[in-house]
């Protein structure tokens, strides 16, 4: 199963990149980042738009869609690592994960998401949310390995 992960912005080098690097180096399964960007200025409900085009166009065709949304499904770490266990298991080979930009995800997005996954109802920082997505991706690779890095 290869894992694709699909973000507004660009991460740059900093704590947040090392963070990411790290956990994505300790993840048994291909992963893959594709970063969109709208530069130029426009009023927000257009860069939703704009932004959720983007996203679905780098999108692997035939992928499950789990888009991270404050209004999304809340797993616990063993939930996710089921979840993902459950699509390898069904053979499933692409898992992506949506990050919108500042203003959200637009409405196509959404619709095309097969989860919308929640990190709380607290709002985050975008590159802090890539973040905790790879150390939770990591985190559920972990469980299904029965390797300690997880305990319950």
């Amino acid at each position: 199963m290869k894992l694709t992960l699909l973000a507004v912005g660009r991460l740059k080098d900093g704590p947040e990149k090392a963070l990411c690097d790290d956990y994505l180096r300790r993840l048994p399964w291909p992963f893959e980042m594709r970063e969109v960007e709208v530069r130029k200025p426009m009023p927000a409900e257009k860069r939703r738009s704009e932004e959720g085009a983007l996203l679905l166009a780098a999108l692997p065709e035939g992928a499950v869609a789990v888009v991270l949304d404050e209004h999304g499904r809340a797993f616990t770490s063993p939930d996710l690592a089921t979840q993902l266990g459950h699509w390898r298991d069904d053979g499933r080979r692409d898992v992506a994960f949506l990050i919108g930009g500042a203003d959200g995800h637009a409405d196509a997005v959404k619709a095309r998401a097969d989860l919308l996954l929640s990190f709380g109802r607290m709002t985050w920082p975008h590159m802090l949310a890539r973040v905790m997505l790879t150390e939770q991706l990591y985190r559920a690779a972990s469980i299904l390995d029965n390797h300690p890095y997880h305990r319950a």
